[in-house]
């Protein structure tokens, strides 16, 4: 796969803006994070619908409320998500995400059957996998950075009582290590396949190689775990599990937006970052790896 320089000009530059974007939810605060991952979960889910209605035609005809419904359920998830970390006066956003989940997890069944132009299990099934395949990774970032998983049986944050080298796992760090794993992936495997890159990875994504994509989890690995050991001066081994995990599950969630959109017969899933496509060509791999790196932390952290 051979460097075409035009393309990778377009790629920096647009990268370039993402990156700052990207920096200002993450750094300002907790709030500028939470409408952050609120604007890429809009972003995501009409490309998954638009690319559902491509690989079956049946799902054009859901109900304009079953459409958007969906997504403002998991939009509630995501809020509920958040546990106490975000308040308004003394109204706790995550009651609010609850209500609003319920309120559409009862409703959206009994529009389905009242509205639509005949029932359809398989629209069902397919709004089912966008709320785990989106709404459910995305719910699981702003719990990891809640800080909320992160308290005693007591109630107390961890941030209270242990030192840094700890502490760096817990809410602001943990979202950072998943992204950051990600991004050195992504374009060191692009790098390395560009130039050595020579043995197809898979049929449903023929550009990627295995030399890159071997090339990207490595050095991904290593400048992580490096940056753990000498930068932030926490466990090592936790950062080493932590970026493979997310380069590994990374890779397969690119592969897995891949086929769909093999599936559906369109290039990109949507057109609003140029040399990158759309809100799912850029956060397929995170939306893969978010879930496997939660289990981890509840597991060993």
């Amino acid at each position: 796969m051979a460097l075409n320089p035009e393309v990778f000009k377009t790629r920096v530059r647009t990268a370039a803006f993402f990156v700052v974007v990207m920096a200002t939810g993450l750094f300002t605060g907790h709030w500028t994070f939470l409408l952050l991952f609120s604007f890429i979960h809009w972003g995501c889910w009409p490309e998954y619908q638009r690319l559902m209605e491509k690989i079956h035609p049946g799902y054009k005809d859901i109900s304009p409320f079953h459409r958007y419904g969906v997504i403002l359920a998991g939009w509630g998830a995501m809020l509920f998500a958040a546990a106490d970390t975000w308040k308004i006066g003394n109204v706790s956003i995550s009651a609010i995400g609850l209500w609003i989940s319920l309120i559409f997890a009862f409703v959206l069944p009994i529009t389905e059957l009242l509205f639509s132009k005949h029932l359809d299990l398989k629209n069902i099934r397919i709004s089912l996998m966008g709320l785990v395949y989106i709404s459910l990774s995305l719910a699981l970032m702003i719990h990891l950075r809640s800080g909320d998983i992160w308290r005693d049986k007591e109630g107390s944050s961890l941030f209270d009582q242990i030192n840094l080298s700890t502490a760096t796992y817990t809410g602001f760090l943990m979202p950072l290590v998943i992204i950051f794993s990600i991004w050195i992936n992504d374009t060191m495997a692009y790098i390395v396949g560009s130039m050595i890159g020579k043995t197809p990875l898979s049929a449903i994504s023929p550009k990627k190689t295995w030399e890159g994509t071997i090339g990207g989890i490595i050095l991904a690995v290593v400048i992580m775990t490096l940056l753990g050991a000498f930068a932030v001066k926490a466990s090592w081994g936790h950062y080493l599990f932590i970026s493979l995990i997310a380069a590994v599950a990374g890779t397969f969630g690119d592969l897995f937006e891949s086929k769909l959109k093999r599936m559906a017969g369109v290039k990109d899933s949507g057109w609003i970052m140029p040399g990158h496509g759309g809100f799912l060509d850029r956060f397929d791999s995170l939306l893969f790896a978010i879930p496997f790196v939660w289990l981890y932390a509840m597991i060993f952290m």
